[in-house]
């Protein structure tokens, strides 16, 4: 996935870095720009993490399974926008994450008898997008964003009705964003948050992704 991820970065900073010196507005004549980025998963790293107790004062012959070893691998996603207006810009977003763990089945002393890996799930958000632009300089831009979308949640689990995926609502606020721009490059770093669920019970994120981090290109 790393490397995929680097390789695009590379295509992407060999598309801008191709074009001849432009003038220090000329990224607004460029109407198209994809990004690729990085957010955190710090919602999950605190709702998923390994048990702080494990029972150590049952007879042998009691067990119990704990979920543990939890890797959080954060979130990627891929954006393209289309400028509409100078301030105004419409596109569409895909996002996924996912976290991991494994089974382990302890005995009443805390000693392990049985362990079940790879257990996971995953979140796919794919959603329209828009931004407001509202400041404007030749190398930093201000703005906030916003995404109303779709979330489907899967994984090797099942809910409570014996399925393995869900289908939620999606929601992503940026709050707070700054670019920082070269020619047609150009980096951001975003704050706000993401929000998937099913119905108030059913809850896949809630504020998910509060920092991101990007690199994209305008043409």
């Amino acid at each position: 996935m790393m490397k995929r991820i680097l390789y695009i970065v590379t295509i992407l900073c060999c598309v801008a870095m191709s074009g001849k010196a432009e003038d220090k507005w000329a990224y607004l004549n460029a109407r198209n720009e994809v990004r690729i980025g990085w957010g955190d998963q710090l919602f999950e790293s605190l709702m998923w993490h390994n048990p702080t107790n494990i029972i150590t004062t049952m007879p042998t012959n009691w067990s119990n399974t704990y979920h543990e070893n939890y890797r959080h691998y954060q979130h990627l996603w891929a954006e393209y926008q289309w400028r509409a207006k100078s301030w105004f810009n419409i596109g569409a977003m895909a996002d996924f994450s996912m976290v991991q763990w494994d089974d382990i089945t302890r005995n009443g002393k805390g000693i392990e008898t049985a362990r079940s890996k790879n257990h996971n799930f995953y979140n796919i958000v794919i959603m329209p997008t828009i931004r407001f632009t509202y400041y404007h300089h030749p190398y930093v831009n201000l703005y906030s964003g916003l995404g109303i979308g779709m979330c489907i949640n899967s994984g090797t689990e099942t809910n409570g009705k014996g399925n393995k995926t869900d289908i939620g609502a999606a929601v992503n606020f940026t709050v707070f964003g700054i670019s920082a721009n070269y020619n047609r490059l150009f980096w951001t770093v975003d704050f706000g948050g993401m929000t998937a669920l099913r119905d108030f019970n059913t809850i896949f994120m809630l504020s998910s992704r509060m920092i991101n981090v990007s690199m994209g290109v305008r043409f």
